[in-house]
Parts: structure tokens; C-alpha cells; sequence
């Protein structure tokens, strides 16, 4: 289980653009997820007259190593990190180990 997952609401923490915000796009593997608005880099496109696409230069959101995020606690605005805890019913769920509060997601 992922402790930072798909539609999260991330702040990053280390990097070129540490202190942006964003929200979780996809998971690209176990390690690396991209973010929206975060590590955006200019990419070269060759023109495909095939897919009727033309050339030039895209801005692209390129993956980003969880490591280097943070789940942002809707209650302080903050970073904060994360951990897990079985419910009585048998769950297993997120919770933000500064207030124990449940992550919703």
C-alpha cells in the first residue's frame, strides 16, 4: 500500500521546485509519480503527419521520486508525513502522524 496515492494533495520538499504544490496526476511506477505543475520540463517534438501532429516545443510534466514530496495536511496546510493504523473493523488506513487525523482520499 502507497502512502502517497493518485488525486493526493502534495507539497514538494527537496528539488529545483521545492515549495510548489500539486496535485497527484498518476503513478508512473512503485518509486516515481508525476505531479501536476511540478518538474516541468521543455520537450522537442518531431512533426507526425500521420497522427496529423505538429512540431515544436511541449512543456511536459516529467515524473518525480516520492521521496521528494509530502502529503499536505488539510488541517495545519502543511507537510506532514504518514502512516498506517488497522481500524476495529479490519482496515487499513492512512492517517497524518502529526494529529492521527484520517487522510481522505
Amino acid at each position: 500500500m502507497n502512502k502517497i496515492r493518485k488525486g493526493d494533495k502534495v507539497v514538494v520538499i527537496a528539488g529545483r521546485d521545492k515549495g510548489k504544490r500539486g496535485t497527484v496526476i498518476r503513478r508512473v511506477d512503485d518509486q516515481y509519480l508525476i505531479v501536476e505543475g511540478v518538474n516541468r520540463v521543455k520537450k522537442h517534438v518531431r512533426p507526425n503527419p500521420m497522427r496529423n501532429e505538429p512540431g515544436g516545443i511541449r512543456e511536459k510534466e516529467m515524473p518525480i521520486h516520492q521521496s521528494n514530496v509530502a502529503l499536505i495536511n488539510p488541517v495545519t496546510q502543511k507537510a506532514d508525513r504518514v502512516g498506517f493504523k488497522i481500524l476495529d473493523d479490519g482496515r487499513k488506513v492512512r492517517v497524518f502522524k502529526s494529529n492521527g487525523e484520517l487522510v481522505e482520499a
